[in-house]
């Protein structure tokens, strides 16, 4: 294994040797998988892009970082600029290396968009960003090659699930009705989030409680659409994200002294998750920023090939 990370740190090095010319160009890649990211763009998703293809990315994204974080401490493998000095560290990271995080949502978050819209164009970009978010990683100094290939795989497994057999569980669940769509959206994150008890997938399990109990709510009492021009849509997204970045900021300094820390960290982001999937579509409605679905309005959910099935009401 020291053999293979001397020839990732031969990598490294190479790329490091543009530093510090392409410093800028790599940090603004490598923003793209961060949380500061994530909490603004997947309520972007929701609110004002396509409230469906939104909910399942957020849903699946959250169940990643879980797994990312979990097989981090399993490997616990050191970070390159830990390994050897040879190694600059250029952007801040904590915690262990192997699998990249950045390279699992990247697969994740641009394969699965590509996958819903099938655009020529958007499978270009999608190819883009799978290869040069990784490459930042490498250029910044805070991942092994080998990191990035345990995020491409674990990255291309949840993919997989989400855009095939997740479907299957996703229409029995709503056929199953409210009471089993509310337990399973408290018991698996409630369960995972005891199962391993870490900033990180506390963060992940409290966000899905939260927004997974809120698209129960906001399908039963809101039903609101994705709809209307582009200054609508920005509208909402400029009203949402100011209360979610004040739940999550309030929060986090309400809570800071207070303990157990990870409890209250849990609460912080259920509370986000809620105001996500729900909270903000209900002031959309009322504030006349958003329409409401119509009764009975057919989904289109994507199977294997070219069949469709239409579920009702998600």
């Amino acid at each position: 294994m020291a053999f293979v990370l001397d020839q990732g740190i031969d990598v490294i090095v190479w790329l490091q040797q543009f530093s510090p010319v392409l410093d800028g160009f790599f940090r603004c890649l490598t923003f793209l998988g961060d949380k500061e990211f994530i909490l603004v763009f997947l309520p972007l998703c929701y609110w004002s892009l396509d409230r469906r293809v939104g909910a399942r990315l957020a849903i699946f994204l959250m169940l990643s970082i879980y797994l990312n974080a979990a097989v981090k401490v399993w490997f616990s493998q050191p970070r390159p600029f830990e390994y050897t000095d040879r190694v600059r560290r250029i952007v801040p990271a904590g915690g262990h290396g192997f699998p990249s995080g950045h390279t699992q949502s990247s697969v994740l978050i641009w394969g699965y968009l590509a996958a819903c819209y099938r655009r020529f164009w958007l499978w270009g970009l999608a190819m883009l960003l799978m290869i040069l978010v990784p490459l930042s990683r490498l250029y910044l100094g805070v991942h092994f090659p080998t990191d990035l290939v345990g995020g491409y795989l674990l990255g291309a497994m949840i993919l997989f699930v989400a855009v095939g057999p997740a479907l299957r569980l996703e229409m029995w669940l709503h056929r199953a009705g409210a009471g089993w769509q509310a337990a399973a959206a408290a018991a698996v994150p409630l369960a995972l989030a005891a199962l391993f008890l870490e900033p990180v997938s506390v963060t992940a399990m409290g966000t899905l409680l939260g927004f997974g109990l809120g698209l129960i709510a906001e399908s039963r009492r809101v039903g609101f659409a994705c709809d209307g021009g582009w200054r609508r849509r920005g509208l909402r997204f400029l009203l949402g994200i100011t209360v979610l970045l004040f739940i999550w900021a309030g929060l986090r300094w309400i809570f800071a002294s207070l303990e157990p820390a990870l409890l209250f960290r849990f609460i912080r982001y259920a509370a986000a998750g809620l105001w996500t999937a729900w909270g903000a579509p209900w002031v959309f409605v009322q504030f006349g920023l958003a329409g409401k679905r119509a009764k009975g309005q057919e989904v289109e959910v994507k199977r294997k090939g070219d069949e469709h099935e239409h579920v009702r009401g998600v």
